[in-house]
């Protein structure tokens, strides 16, 4: 028997070869080691300020990824196979301890040093090689963990601070993610479990990771998350945006379909492609289109379907998206009919009214707010014949197409008129929360500002809600208080003039300082969603006749619209009676000038609100750097919400 046993382990050896081999083989043609990483070289640089000893730790297998010194690490592969040929030390030892495992288990402890959350063997490296190769989840180990200096300005530390912070509260080290914060939010979700069982209930923690995550993980590695170089808490993470916890009332069978259709989105995520944003309107021949799609589909016109989340009669925006669908009427009406719903509720009653939509049969759905957009996806995965176009800025996902502005460009001009005409350099600004479109547009708000008046400061006051009224009340009154005699999106009476021709709800207004009511009316950026929807829908009926089997075979392409000032979609209204004629002559000059490339807003040199340049003298913003963006030119100041 004995024999039988290390002779199945001497096959399993030279089987665990040729992985070693194929894999040294994948990266050394890549001009890249193949050996295992070592701890040595890793940490060579680096500021450490602590090594804490852990004890014995049950740890995840998946997550030992080198070896301590380089010596060592010239015996394997980078997934931990063994590269030394056979009738060696390593090759009798290796066997040994195969047919142990075969026998008994290996259960005996090795020893690691744990950096970021990624383990290095001191002492162990041939029993971790034994048991990855039979793809054992973890091993015991005796763990140092070896801690780096904060760095503010280093994304991997920062995200590692983090995981401490998780690791202390729940003694988990097989998660981890690549994005900030979330953690944070793993913990509330799973502080919120309501456990049944009595095994579990002291330790929510282990329940999770045996109930849910480990679950998961086999489920999204047998569909190919192997293959996606994604964290499995990162797609972990993207399944709870949509859907929550798995396995909380969902079966097996149903975690699955989800994750089927998820992973289509987790690979675009793992790779994303800002050159795949639509910045400018495809020019395409309105003879041409009209002839051949009534040619290609003479019988059935475009279904359109338009979701608003307020009232035509009450909300400006929703007014607006609905000036849009009017203009599609008029010039589109021998390809596309459109029909609309009002007042759609916000979260899972969205999904439930786009579900029912869906089965409408539908052909383009637009779901008209950026709160819509974890809901529209989900409907856009179990419908992939179906086009949803999601009123928000880029996000990578292949079944949602998205559409926005590029606000920032309309909000710069906004910029210009409150630097010209504050008094007392202190102008407000009312935002509703930190995304980077909002970001961008409250830095080339500021820009603009300071561009005609380097003296003047932008107050910041966040609503926190998207369309909340009494909230931005509160906002106004919080920059009114602090003594600001101009704000940039002061809500204004929904009868006003420019309301009844564009939807705008909110302007830059001055400030009464006696009775601290809006006084005169100076400006707003304008959308003309006309437009913007002619323009979009054009592009779709265009991609139909280009790729006539995509009416017949239901193959979707992803879009991200993303236009500005040059596609007309977005504008400046300003009055002519309050703003000065040689201010009006700025703002138009400055107009023109963006909307024929000839100026970019974010032109350096740029500071933000910490001293760090962002944007060298003489360099323009990328496009990636403006849908990221993150961070506040040195003008701003943030209010405390």
């Amino acid at each position: 028997m004995k024999n039988n046993v290390l002779n199945e382990a001497r096959e399993h050896y030279s089987a665990a070869r040729r992985l070693a081999i194929k894999e040294y083989n994948k990266y050394a043609s890549k001009g890249e080691s193949g050996y295992l990483p070592s701890l040595e070289g890793v940490i060579k640089n680096t500021d450490i300020v602590s090594e804490v000893n852990l004890g014995i730790v049950e740890i995840p297998l998946k997550k030992v990824v080198g070896t301590y010194s380089h010596l060592r690490s010239l015996s394997f592969a980078r997934n931990f196979m063994p590269l030394l040929n056979e009738n060696t030390e390593m090759q009798t030892k290796w066997v040994n301890l195969c047919a142990a495992h075969l026998e008994e288990g290996i259960r005996d402890p090795i020893k690691v040093y744990e950096y970021l959350n990624w383990f290095y063997v001191v002492e162990g490296n041939k029993r971790v090689s034994v048991l990855k190769y039979f793809d054992a989840y973890s091993i015991p180990a005796d763990v140092t963990r070896i801690i780096p200096k904060y760095d503010e300005n280093n994304h991997d530390i920062k995200i590692y601070y983090e995981f401490l912070n998780f690791n202390k509260i729940t003694g988990l080290n097989s998660i981890y993610f690549s994005k900030k914060n979330r953690f944070n939010r793993l913990l509330k979700a799973i502080d919120s479990l309501n456990i049944e069982s009595e095994a579990f209930k002291e330790n929510r923690y282990k329940y999770f990771e045996r109930y849910i995550y480990i679950p998961f993980r086999e489920i999204y590695i047998s569909l190919g998350g192997k293959n996606i170089p994604i964290t499995t808490g990162d797609a972990l993470f993207e399944y709870f945006k949509l859907y929550g916890l798995p396995f909380i009332d969902t079966s097996k069978e149903e975690v699955t379909q989800r994750i089927r259709l998820l992973i289509p989105e987790l690979k675009s995520l793992s790779n994303v492609d800002y050159a795949n944003i639509q910045t400018s309107p495809l020019e395409v021949k309105e003879n041409l289109i009209q002839t051949l799609s009534t040619f290609v589909i003479p019988k059935k016109k475009l279904k359109v379907l338009f979701a608003y989340a307020g009232t035509i009669e009450s909300s400006g925006w929703t007014y607006a998206h609905e000036l849009g669908r009017q203009h599609i009427e008029e010039v589109l009406k021998e390809q596309v009919s459109t029909e609309y719903v009002e007042n759609v509720p916000f979260g899972e009653g969205a999904y439930n009214v786009f579900k029912d939509l869906a089965e409408v049969g539908y052909d383009v759905i637009f779901t008209t707010s950026p709160i819509y957009h974890k809901e529209t996806l989900k409907c856009a995965l179990e419908y992939p014949d179906i086009k949803f176009f999601n009123c928000s800025e880029f996000s990578p996902y292949t079944q949602v197409n998205n559409y926005f502005g590029r606000t920032y460009e309309p909000r710069f001009l906004t910029g210009l008129i409150a630097g010209a005409l504050t008094k007392n350099n202190k102008i407000g600004y009312v935002a509703t929360s930190p995304s980077h479109e909002v970001i961008s547009s409250i830095n080339a708000f500021s820009l603009g500002a300071k561009l005609v008046n380097p003296y003047a400061s932008v107050y910041v006051s966040w609503t926190g809600d998207w369309n909340k009224g009494d909230k931005s009340i509160d906002a106004d009154k919080k920059l009114i208080e602090l003594g600001v005699d101009i704000i940039s999106n002061m809500t204004i009476d929904v009868n006003h003039p420019v309301t009844k021709m564009f939807g705008v709800y909110s302007m830059l207004t001055s400030i009464n300082s006696e009775t601290q009511k809006p006084e005169k009316y100076y400006a707003a950026p304008i959308w003309r969603w006309g437009i913007f929807y002619e323009k979009i829908l054009k592009s779709v009926l265009n991609e139909q006749v280009k790729n006539i089997t995509d009416i017949f075979t239901g193959t979707n392409k992803s879009y991200n619209f993303w236009w500005g000032i040059d596609a007309g979609v977005l504008d400046i209204y300003y009055s002519k009676n309050d703003v000065p004629e040689e201010t009006q002559k700025l703002v138009e000059f400055m107009k023109r000038m963006i909307a024929d490339g000839l100026y970019n807003p974010f032109t350096g040199p740029i500071y933000d609100n910490t001293g760090m340049l962002r944007i060298e003298k003489g360099d323009t913003a990328t496009y990636e750097q403006i849908l990221s963006m993150k961070w506040y030119v040195d003008n701003v100041v943030l209010l405390e919400t």
